[in-house]
């Protein structure tokens, strides 16, 4: 870590409210639905597809998971009434995961129903090594029932090779990203190279068994990597798209549409915005000196 983002790790504590307001403005859609359905609208406008995420996590009551589950079917409404190009993600901790896992297998199956009466589709987030199982189990039990689920693999994991090669046969559908948690090394690679070769790794598996590939990175390396791996498998455009976070590489998202590429953007919103800000920059000191980079008006960085 250098010595920068040390520094803006440790003062987080120490930054008003209204400044992370502003720099998370541009990495949060608001904290209503209709910001969030607005910054869709726009990103629909612009060729690319979106993934709605209401924010929270960590949830330990009950009345607040069952919130986040409500919030969710009429996010599918509107998505549905004005025509949205958009699915959603959700995080298990906010829908009780914490509390209960059986707890939490009936709110995503909830969210999962809705989905299907909408005709859409649920991405089932993955968070530190603690939910992966859980995660899983709660995955592998719904996805046989609704057919619209899908879950998210962190190519950082040592598992995660071997949880691909558990996937069904048919209808997985897997975000794959490098992981953002601070995980220890006996379960995580920490060589940056490392995880970029095992990120292609895991993509070429998922590839070989018809898995569809949501490719999420911000990473030029990976992206050039990926494209190859696509034209070497002669993977169809509609088993595939790339995926990006709000807010960052806006330049790289629109070589990717211009390419032909599909693209979907994540777009978080909530009241919850300013614990899950300080969370992502603490728990990554990465993701803090990208903000920082991007509030002193500098060129993102490349390192998702």
């Amino acid at each position: 870590m250098s010595l920068f983002s040390r520094l803006v790790v440790v003062t987080l504590p120490l930054v008003p409210k209204s400044l992370v307001g502003r720099v998370a403005s541009r990495y949060v859609a608001g904290e209503k639905i209709e910001d969030a359905v607005d910054m869709v609208r726009k990103l629909n406008e612009r060729g690319a597809v979106a993934t709605m995420d209401v924010l929270g996590e960590e949830v330990s009551e009950r009345s607040k998971a069952e919130q986040a589950v409500e919030e969710y079917i009429r996010l599918f409404r509107r998505i549905d009434s004005l025509g949205l190009d958009s699915n959603v993600s959700i995080k298990p901790t906010l829908v009780g995961l914490k509390i209960d896992e059986r707890f939490c297998l009936e709110n995503v199956e909830r969210i999962a129903a809705a989905a299907r009466e909408f005709e859409n589709f649920v991405r089932i987030d993955m968070e530190d090594h603690t939910c992966t199982d859980a995660t899983l189990r709660i995955y592998d039990e719904l996805q046989p029932r609704y057919g619209n689920l899908g879950v998210v693999f962190q190519a950082y994991m040592h598992r995660t090779l071997q949880d691909i090669g558990n996937l069904p046969r048919e209808q997985a559908n897997v975000r794959l990203c490098k992981g953002i948690y601070i995980e220890p090394r006996k379960i995580a690679w920490k060589g940056y190279q490392t995880v970029r070769q095992n990120f292609l790794m895991a993509l070429e598996k998922m590839i070989t068994q018809g898995v569809y590939a949501a490719i999420a990175t911000h990473d030029e390396y990976l992206i050039s990597g990926s494209v190859g791996l696509l034209e070497k498998h002669r993977v169809p455009h509609d088993r595939y798209e790339f995926q990006m976070l709000l807010g960052v590489d806006e330049e790289m998202r629109q070589i990717l549409l211009d390419q032909g590429h599909r693209l979907r953007v994540y777009v978080p919103y909530g009241p919850d915005w300013y614990p899950y800000s300080i969370r992502r920059l603490r728990e990554n000191p990465e993701v803090a000196l990208h903000v920082a980079r991007a509030f002193l008006g500098l060129q993102p960085s490349s390192s998702r």
